[in-house]
């Protein structure tokens, strides 16, 4: 079993983070991974993506040019990778951010409300970790304590911050799917 995953986003968004977190929750439980990231020149707003392998062997190759799962945090990431899915892979997307998303009639398509998600949970920083959170439900892949340690360890030294993630990893990992009609 391989599974790739591209998240992709813009700069303070949280992307690399998504990444980082589900890779090490792999690792905790004792799949072999690779995660490789990419930043554009901005900070914030600038073009930031990461993908990240998970396997029960040894990985060959870190690249995921063809990857199993698109985690989409904004309608120019969704716009841009699409089409690098496979047939049969799926599409995970910020439907509060994304309105419409290229047509392919051999993905699916998975849209969770994360803004007002993080809103419900007075956290807008939060709508990647409730994007994370509906990943690790569909794929089913990591335990969810794993993800909870990644966290916490992520967070090292701050306390709210890594209680409100994993409180906002467990609402999109809770809620998935979400009953909305952008599909």
């Amino acid at each position: 079993m391989i599974v790739k995953i591209l998240f992709a986003g813009s700069g303070g968004q949280g992307v690399i983070s998504m990444g980082n977190v589900f890779a090490k929750a792999a690792m905790l439980d004792d799949y072999y991974v690779t995660h490789i990231s990419s930043y554009g020149a901005a900070v914030r707003g600038g073009t930031a993506n990461c993908t990240v392998c998970i396997s029960d062997e040894e990985i060959a190759s870190p690249v995921a040019s063809s990857p199993d799962y698109i985690v989409a945090l904004n309608k120019p990431s969704a716009q841009s990778f699409i089409n690098r899915l496979d047939p049969g892979g799926q599409l995970l997307y910020n439907s509060d951010l994304i309105d419409s998303v290229p047509y392919r009639g051999d993905i699916d398509l998975f849209p969770v409300p994360a803004n007002t998600a993080a809103k419900t949970l007075k956290n807008d920083k939060a709508a990647n970790m409730i994007l994370l959170g509906s990943l690790a439900k569909l794929t089913n892949i990591i335990k969810t304590e794993s993800v909870h340690e990644s966290i916490n360890s992520l967070f090292e030294g701050k306390k709210k911050a890594a209680v409100s993630s994993v409180q906002a990893f467990d609402y999109g990992f809770s809620g998935f799917p979400f009953d909305n009609e952008k599909k």
